[in-house]
């Protein structure tokens, strides 16, 4: 689990969609696996921030999981039974069953998070990227997320996040990433999330993220 933090504009979501192909790099390369994407496509999964999903499209839950199983079928294959199967254990893994046939505007905004959760999952990637999937999402949708993708991690697979809640930051990722519009630090958490660090990333003294700490403690511990 790694976690991706900075402050806005720092490129985080440009890191993704560089990674992806979605944005030119001015330089260098990207490869995963030693290999270009081109060739190892089908072992990455996306989950794009919730904004930038047009969710009044005519759609249905069902089928944006479907979406996941494209890249198997080839130019003239066809979606399978197995591939419907596997769609709705992946809606059933998130708890979003019974809004299979629901069009995907009629869902909250933590179900939309977990439905593109179930596309990458039915997938079977070895990698997730996902970006912001905590985004305006209640604390018990978020931990459910979270579980997720921690077993997701325990079967093997790796999982970049991009991520803005500081005070969980050592909870929820075994390695992090610091940015603002340069590499500030890479490395395991407990050895690179440092007060340090995060004055450089972020600008600020590193005696308010002290004070932020403790107000996130108690929000999430019902004090205020």
């Amino acid at each position: 689990m790694v976690g991706i933090i900075g402050p806005n504009g720092a490129g985080k979501s440009t890191l993704l969609k560089s990674a992806l192909g979605l944005v030119s790099p001015l330089s260098g390369r990207i490869e995963f696996f030693s290999s270009p994407l081109e060739k190892v496509r089908q072992r990455i999964a996306y989950v794009p921030q919730r904004e930038s999903v047009d969710w009044d499209f005519p759609i249905t839950a069902l089928e944006v999981v479907l979406m996941g199983r494209y890249g198997r079928l080839g130019w003239l294959g066809r979606l399978k039974k197995a591939d419907r199967e596997a769609a709705l254990r992946a809606l059933d893994l998130v708890g979003l069953a019974p809004f299979a046939d629901r069009q995907i505007s009629q869902l909250s905004g933590g179900q939309q998070q977990k439905l593109f959760l179930a596309r990458a999952l039915v997938q079977n990637p070895e990698i997730y990227l996902l970006d912001e999937p905590f985004a305006g999402v209640d604390l018990a949708t978020e931990k459910e997320i979270v579980e997720l993708l921690k077993k997701q991690k325990e079967e093997g697979k790796t999982i970049f996040v991009v991520h803005h809640d500081l005070p969980t930051v050592e909870e929820y990722f075994d390695w992090v990433i610091m940015l603002n519009t340069r590499l500030i630090a890479c490395g395991p958490t407990q050895e690179v999330y440092t007060k340090d660090n995060l004055a450089k990333t972020f600008g600020r003294p590193p005696s308010l993220f002290d004070e932020a700490a403790s107000l996130s403690a108690k929000k999430t511990g019902g004090y205020l």
